[in-house]
């Protein structure tokens, strides 16, 4: 009894780690600043559009963005970041200068909408539940709760079952977010995005079959795809 809690209580701190820990996180890796009044009425606008409702906005201060850092990320060297953090009434829309400074409404709106469908779809529960649960399993094997041939199997089992469910649930978030503004501006904004941070969109190859965010040129593409077969 005792160890079956323990595993729990691994798990349950794993899951609270990944969906939390990413708020806290972004916001203390940067200065950030509260939007301004004519920034929060566009950016209500914008997420009024894109089906977006955060309960905090938290803007990037732009001498901290523009900062050269060796650790630095795609997103900090083509300064664009859209990313919401947080769990279901705490979530905090995080925004680089960039987004209302730099790129025009109809790509600002695809991105939001993007991180909107994410949000519906609840992405980062599900990621998190994934990696509690591949966790748990890993603390059974390690405690020796279940013998190691079935822990492996069944550690096997759930991280497929996680790749294959965790594309899935993003390929839906972006085909919400197509359907709230539009699959061609989604695509459009995500090329645009990446165009903005010098990077190209990369589609799926060997190296990507272990990671569960789809290649981002395969977003694209099935956003393409969507498009045309509703005749947009």
């Amino acid at each position: 009894m005792l160890t079956a809690a323990l595993l729990v209580g691994v798990a349950v701190l794993t899951f609270l780690t990944v969906e939390i820990g990413p708020l806290y996180a972004a916001d203390r890796s940067r200065e950030r600043r509260d939007p301004s009044d004519a920034e929060r009425r566009r950016l209500d606008a914008l997420r009024e559009r894109a089906g977006l409702d955060v309960d905090r906005v938290a803007i990037a201060r732009r001498d901290d963005a523009d900062r050269g850092r060796e650790d630095a990320s795609v997103e900090d060297v083509g300064r664009i970041e859209v990313a919401v953090r947080g769990p279901p009434r705490r979530r905090v829309l995080f925004l680089s200068p960039a987004i209302l400074d730099d790129l025009d409404e109809e790509t600002a709106l695809g991105l939001l909408a993007a991180e909107a469908g994410r949000v519906e779809t609840y992405y980062g529960e599900f990621r998190a539940l994934a990696v509690a649960a591949v966790v748990g399993v890993l603390a059974a094997i390690v405690t020796a709760t279940v013998p190691f041939d079935a822990g492996f199997a069944s550690l096997v089992a759930v991280g497929l079952a996680a790749f294959w469910a965790g594309r899935r649930v993003q390929y839906a978030a972006d085909a919400r977010a197509g359907d709230a503004v539009g699959a061609d501006l989604v695509a459009d904004a995500f090329e645009r995005a990446a165009a903005a941070r010098g990077v190209e969109p990369a589609t799926g190859d060997w190296s990507t079959w272990f990671e569960v965010q789809p290649p981002l040129g395969d977003r694209i593409a099935a956003l393409r795809a969507r498009s045309e077969s509703a005749g947009e």
